[in-house]
C-alpha cells in the first residue's frame, strides 16, 4: 500500500486485533492520516480502522528543523543510502523542536552516526534516537 503524502518526515504502524487494526504513528499531513485510514479500511477482512495516527501541528520552525536533520543524516556519505528508495528506512519526527529518529539502520555505528551528524544541529530541544537494527 503506497500513500502519495508519505514521506520520510511520517512515521506510521499499526497494530491488528483480530479482524479490527489500529493506526498509529505521526503525519505531517492530515491528508496522510485520512489516507491510511481510507486504503487500510478497502484491505480484504479488515473489520473496524481506529485511526490514532497524531497530525504533527503545523510550524515552520519544527519544518525547517525537519530539513536540517534531512540533509545532516542523508547527506553523509555513509548514510546517504538510507535515503534510497520509495520509502526511506530512517523517519525524522519533529515536533515542538523534539526530534525523533525511527526506523531501520543496519549497523550500530550507523545508528550511531545518525545521531551524531543531527543531535546537535541549532534549534534541537530533545533528540530520541529510536533507530532499530536490521537483523
Amino acid at each position: 500500500m503506497s500513500l502519495p503524502h508519505y514521506s520520510v518526515f511520517d512515521n506510521l504502524f499499526f497494530e491488528a486485533n483480530g479482524a479490527d487494526v489500529t493506526l498509529m504513528g505521526q503525519a505531517v499531513l492530515e491528508i496522510t492520516k485520512a489516507e491510511a485510514a481510507k486504503r487500510v479500511a478497502r484491505i480484504k477482512g479488515i473489520g473496524a480502522v481506529i485511526n490514532k495516527i497524531e497530525v504533527l501541528p503545523p510550524s515552520s520552525s519544527d519544518d525547517a528543523l525537519r530539513m536540517s536533520v534531512y540533509r545532516a543524516i542523508f547527506g553523509a556519505a555513509d548514510l546517504h543510502r538510507y535515503s534510497m528508495g520509495a520509502d526511506p528506512t530512517i523517519h525524522i519526527i519533529v515536533k515542538g523542536g523534539h526530534v525523533t529518529l525511527v526506523g531501520m539502520v543496519s549497523s550500530a555505528q550507523d545508528r550511531q552516526r545518525a545521531e551524531m551528524v543531527s543531535k546537535s544541529l541549532p534549534g534541537i530541544m530533545s533528540f530520541t534516537n529510536s533507530l532499530r537494527l536490521d537483523k
